[in-house]
């Protein structure tokens, strides 16, 4: 244990040179829209939800408009995003809680999230680092689970478990940092099919490297 978490601080030193400024790619300006962005990213791009969330953060400006549109129209808003009817009724429904239940703000506790329809940890996650500063944990999406493996910080195929092997040697303060770092190296170097091993800073320290090169 001692020696991974030496080796997370040389991890997290070596991605901080390369990313300066590691923040989510999904467009919002409240923690509303943050919410509603990262439910639909769910099997889908970053890249998608911007195009979707453009004209639908236009379209409905507070939290009671998300809870009071009917499922089919807004089925239809956010239709290329994939598996719209349960995004949909996730949205709505968590919206109509927030409404009645908190006061129509988005609550900043990982209890209270994920107590919301279609709010697992990973958003929870998201929400509470991005939208309020917290670092409650970290958020395990594919590119941290690929380069969890890769670095051998972790041998779990588990969000879940990911995300406690990572917490377990990663200190509170870099928590929603060090995701941020490796969702940055595993979209720009260390991808599923074709890592950059030749060009990446950690080839060095990384026992997967040799193997795709």
């Amino acid at each position: 244990m001692p020696e991974k978490k030496q080796r997370v601080k040389k991890i997290i030193a070596l991605l901080n040179r390369k990313y300066k400024n590691p923040k989510t790619a999904l467009n919002y300006k409240t923690p509303h829209e943050l919410l509603v962005a990262t439910i639909l990213s769910a099997q889908c791009t970053d890249k998608r939800v911007n195009t979707v969330t453009q004209e639908l953060f236009r379209k409905y400006k507070k939290t009671k408009d998300y809870a009071n549109v009917s499922s089919e129209e807004f089925e239809k808003d956010i239709r290329t995003t994939g598996f719209y009817r349960n995004k949909a009724k996730n949205i709505i429904e968590a919206s109509k809680i927030i409404v009645e239940k908190f006061r129509s703000r988005v609550p900043d506790t990982m209890e209270k999230l994920i107590t919301l329809p279609g709010v697992a940890r990973k958003t929870a996650n998201i929400v509470l680092s991005e939208a309020f500063g917290k670092n409650e944990g970290i958020a395990v999406d594919t590119h941290v689970r690929r380069l969890s493996q890769r670095l051998g910080l972790s041998l779990n195929s588990n969000p879940d478990k990911i995300e406690k092997d990572l917490m377990d040697i990663t200190e509170k303060k870099n928590l929603s940092r060090i995701s941020n770092l490796l969702i940055s190296h595993g979209r720009t170097i260390c991808s599923a099919r074709s890592p950059k091993c030749r060009s990446c800073v950690l080839n060095k320290d990384c026992p997967s490297a040799f193997s795709f090169k």
